[in-house]
């Protein structure tokens, strides 16, 4: 592939010897690109329509406090739609913490559970976008608590069991992809 969002967004320099590392894993390299590819440009978004799949890839960017990341997607949003960007980027505002809060079952890991606080999204946004943030906060902050039961908000809003399948997806890609930048800045620093 000749354009790696991971590349970019982590500036590794073309003909580095972080550039020849991770071309020595071309299948992983290119399936993160198509990942990226697939959840942002689809050929057939499938009813979870781009700007929202934008919307909340700047909604999750932003719980990352990772700022160049969060730039990118909040840049690609405002291409998209002006006025929901900095709207998208004040909920993220309000949803950022700590993480990952929530309990375990009973048992051994019980000693790391840990309260934090719940997050609903602002209402104004739609109920599909609103059932969308919360979601996604859910997923990146409070994995611990994640339940079935979390799903019927999604349900209620609108969502149908494949884009709230795609909407999973694309929280998980962009942990993914996020955590894989913060690393690769930080063997470029060293």
């Amino acid at each position: 592939m000749t354009d790696d969002t991971i590349d970019r967004l982590a500036g590794i320099p073309p003909g580095s010897p972080l550039d020849a590392a991770r071309r020595q894993r071309a299948q992983a390299r290119d399936n993160a690109q198509l990942s990226f590819d697939l959840l942002l440009h689809p050929d057939d978004p499938g009813g979870f329509e781009i700007v929202e799949r934008w919307a909340v890839a700047a909604f999750i960017a932003g719980l990352h406090k990772q700022p160049d990341c969060a730039a990118f997607y909040a840049d690609g949003l405002a291409v998209r739609d002006p006025a929901m960007a900095p709207r998208i980027a004040a909920e993220a505002r309000n949803a950022v913490g700590r993480g990952p809060y929530g309990a375990y079952p009973r048992g051994p890991l019980s000693t790391e559970d840990a309260p934090g606080p719940d997050y609903l999204a602002d209402p104004t946004l739609g109920p599909r976008l609103a059932a969308a943030l919360s979601h996604a906060q859910m997923l990146v902050l409070h994995p611990r608590d994640a339940a079935p039961g979390h799903l019927q908000a999604l349900v209620i809003a609108g969502w149908t069991t494949p884009q709230i399948v795609t909407l999973s997806q694309l929280a998980a890609f962009l942990s993914f992809q996020i955590r894989a930048v913060a690393g690769f800045r930080a063997m470029l620093a060293a």
